[in-house]
C-alpha cells in the first residue's frame, strides 16, 4: 500500500486547526504547538500541520514564501454540499463558486485556507480516461 500524508506550513497551529475541523469536520489526533495531524471520520489522515520555521525543513524555513505556489490541494469528498454549506455559514470567501468542472463532470468549488493554500473541494470520484 502506498499513501502520501500532505504536510502543510503554517503560522498557527490551533487556529489552523480549528479552521479544518469547523470546515471539513475532521479532528485533531497528535500534535502540539508545532504539528498536528487531522484526520477524516474513518481515521484516514486528510491534512498534516506543520509550523513554520520549526525543524528546519528546507521548504518550511521562510514563511514570507508564498504558501502552496504550483500546489492544489484536490479534496475528493462525499460532503461536498456540507462543507460548502458551512463556508457559506462562515461566510468565509470562496474563490471559485460551486460549479460543474466540464472535465471531470462533478460539482467542485475552491478557496484559499486561512494560510492561503488552494484547495479545490469535488465531489468524489474515481478518476477515468
Amino acid at each position: 500500500m502506498n499513501k502520501i500524508d500532505p504536510i502543510i506550513a503554517v503560522k498557527d497551529i490551533s487556529k489552523s486547526a480549528l479552521w479544518f475541523q469547523m470546515v471539513f469536520g475532521c479532528k485533531r489526533k497528535h500534535g502540539g504547538n508545532e504539528f498536528a495531524v487531522l484526520e477524516d471520520e474513518s481515521g484516514e489522515i486528510l491534512i498534516c500541520l506543520h509550523k513554520w520555521g520549526e525543524h528546519e525543513h528546507p521548504t518550511m524555513v521562510d514563511s514570507n514564501v508564498i504558501p502552496g505556489n504550483g500546489l492544489i490541494l484536490y479534496y475528493k469528498t462525499h460532503k461536498l454540499e456540507r462543507i460548502f454549506q458551512t463556508i457559506k455559514e462562515m461566510k468565509y470567501p470562496i474563490e471559485e463558486d460551486l460549479h460543474i468542472n466540464p472535465n471531470s463532470t462533478k460539482k467542485e468549488f475552491s478557496l484559499l485556507d486561512i494560510d492561503g493554500y488552494y484547495w479545490t473541494i469535488t465531489d468524489f470520484h474515481n478518476y477515468e480516461g
